[in-house]
Parts: C-alpha cells; sequence; structure tokens
C-alpha cells in the first residue's frame, strides 16, 4: 500500500521536558491507525507537531500529496498543512458557537475557495457560483453526519454527540486525504460511541481517506482499527494489529502496571 503520512524520528522539547522521542509511525491509502497510551503519553502533542501547530525539535514529518510527491510539512503553517491535504478535529470540541451548523461547515470549505475580498465585495458570477457550490457541498457532508435537519440550528444548540460529527464534517469540508481525529468518543454514551464508529467506517469507505486517531475507548479502537501504535512517555513501545498489540506485556504494564511482587 502507498503511505500518505509518514513521521520519522520525531521529538519535541519543552525546555528541560521531552514530551516526545523519536516517534516513528505511518499510515497508508485508506488505513484506519490508531495512536493510544495513558494520559500525558504525548498523543496530543504527536497531533500538534503533525499538524503544524508546533515545530518538531527533531524528526521529520512528510504527506503525500494528491499527486503522489512527499512533502515536507516540518516548518509549514496548519493552514498550509490544510491545504495539502491533512484536516484534524480537537480533543476540546473548537467549534463557531454562534455561526449555524451550515456555516460551520463552509468555513472548512475556505481553503478550497478562490474569490478573495475583491470577489466577495463584487459578488459577480464566479463569487456567486463558488459560494453555491460551498453551500451544496456543505450541506451534504452534514447529510453524510445525519445533521441535515439541524443546518440552520447555532452550533452551541447542539447536543455533544452532535457537537462531535460537526466538527467532522468541517474537517471534511477541507477534502483531506488525510484525517486526524483526536479523542472523537470522549464523552460520548454507547450508544453515540456505536454511532461514530459506524461514520468513521463510513468515512473511510466512501471517500477513501486516510484516518489517524486518539482513543481512550478500547473496544472502539480494537474493532476499528487496521493496525495500532502504543505511546508511553513519549516514546511508542509496541505497534502492531489489534490482536498483536492487546497481548503485549508492554502495553499490558503501561496501562495496568506491575506488581511489585
Amino acid at each position: 500500500m502507498k503511505p500518505v503520512l509518514e513521521v520519522e524520528d520525531l521529538s519535541q522539547n519543552f525546555g528541560g521536558l521531552r514530551a516526545l522521542n523519536d516517534l516513528s509511525l505511518h499510515v497508508d491509502t485508506s488505513e484506519i491507525v490508531a495512536l493510544i497510551g495513558p494520559n500525558g503519553a504525548g498523543k496530543t502533542t504527536f497531533f500538534n507537531c503533525v499538524t503544524g501547530i508546533y515545530t518538531p525539535t527533531e524528526g521529520r514529518v512528510y504527506l503525500y500529496d494528491a499527486n503522489g510527491e512527499r512533502q515536507l510539512l516540518n516548518g509549514r503553517k496548519p493552514h498550509a498543512i490544510t491545504a495539502l491535504g491533512m484536516a484534524r478535529t480537537f480533543q476540546n470540541i473548537r467549534l463557531f458557537n454562534q455561526m449555524t451548523v451550515l456555516e460551520n461547515v463552509m468555513v472548512g470549505r475556505h481553503c478550497r475557495t478562490r474569490a478573495g475580498i475583491l470577489g466577495a465585495l463584487g459578488r459577480g458570477p464566479r463569487t456567486r457560483r463558488e459560494e453555491q457550490e460551498s453551500i451544496d457541498l456543505s450541506y451534504a457532508l452534514l447529510e453524510s453526519v445525519n445533521l441535515q435537519d439541524l443546518w440552520n440550528e447555532t452550533a452551541h444548540n447542539l447536543a455533544y454527540g452532535a457537537q462531535r460529527r460537526l466538527e467532522i464534517a468541517r474537517a471534511l469540508a477541507t477534502e483531506p486525504r488525510m484525517l486526524l481525529l483526536d479523542e472523537p468518543a470522549a464523552g460520548m454514551n454507547p450508544q453515540e460511541t456505536r454511532e461514530l464508529e459506524t461514520l468513521v467506517r463510513g468515512i473511510r469507505a466512501s471517500r477513501e481517506i486516510s484516518i489517524l486517531l486518539i482513543e481512550h475507548d478500547m473496544s472502539m479502537v480494537m474493532s476499528l482499527s487496521d493496525r495500532i501504535y502504543v505511546m508511553e512517555y513519549g516514546s511508542c513501545i509496541a505497534q502492531g494489529t489489534p490482536e498483536e498489540v492487546r497481548g503485549d506485556p508492554r502495553v499490558i504494564k503501561a496501562y495496568l502496571g506491575e506488581s511489585d511482587a
């Protein structure tokens, strides 16, 4: 399989703290990969390095673009990385709470539209056509996450699970090849988690998107993932299929501890 994301020997220091230590991983085309580990293992720091929020201290991050060319992400701004084909959601939901559900998704279209300030002011045929296309695409994305009936609702009025789905729809609006989900099931009840799992599978199947997720719900991770990387104290301690990782003594020790007896 062809890779979409490659990370080589990634390290991140914050003063005297080494939050990531020589971490390497890859995600292939249409693959669902999970990144797991105890709280404080460095998972979200890893996402922040990959998406341009942090500049890694060491190592390299590559994203393969739509033409199959390997693009170095180090030093690029988050919006430039998004334009190359990577999108993410956040552990703490970050919606535009006073905007409508449809408007939130349309914001994600910004990196794929061409109308500038003059076009917006002049409202010529090209600008109007592009705006209508953005509306149509955004509404279709709401249909894909079952939020179409709430298109004109203010985002902060949505139930928690619906807000999670809206954030995913907004990320999909950027037309990513690589989607990063940071604890998408956090705070969800079992029914919402099952629906989310079905949604993620559907996204992969219908859009051929590669997905890397951080998640603490081990039942979801084991049933959804093709491969799993396990982190502890900023380093990768295990990797493999769900079956391989489930029985790895290092993983059991990281999650359950080890008796002194």
